[in-house]
């Protein structure tokens, strides 16, 4: 059974970090590219940080470069989320996906949700003083 876990989130201080974990089993993660989303109330899903198959590479939204660090470790089969400076407007659901169609290596990488089809069950992150 291919599975997903999230891990880590909580609730931080403006100006904290946190470092989100995403466990897999059933699949070898560092086959698929893999994303982080995350979705407030009433708005779309938007991807986070992404990183290409292997490890080809790594995408980010333009607002949150500097901020957020994406990283595979091999050996865990697990993708991790570093997030610094964490502000108000980042408190929501995170997610980790597996990207399932795709052509291997740096161009994998994808923010669009519709291109993942593994997804975990999301972990909030609260970001209040």
């Amino acid at each position: 059974q291919v599975q997903l876990v999230e891990s880590g989130g909580g609730l931080v201080q403006p100006g904290g970090s946190l470092r989100l974990s995403c466990a897999a089993s059933g699949v070898v993660l560092r086959f698929y590219p893999i994303a982080w989303f995350r979705q407030a109330p009433g708005k779309e899903r938007e991807g986070v940080p992404c990183i290409s198959s292997g490890d080809g590479g790594t995408g980010y939204r333009d607002s949150l470069k500097g901020r957020f660090t994406i990283a595979r470790d091999h050996a865990k089969n697990s993708v991790y989320l570093q997030m610094n400076s964490l502000e108000p407007e980042d408190t929501t659901v995170y997610y980790c996906a597996a990207r399932t169609t795709f052509t291997a290596g740096a161009g994998s990488c994808s923010l669009d949700h519709s291109d993942f089809g593994i997804w975990g069950q999301g972990t909030q992150v609260t970001v209040s003083s």
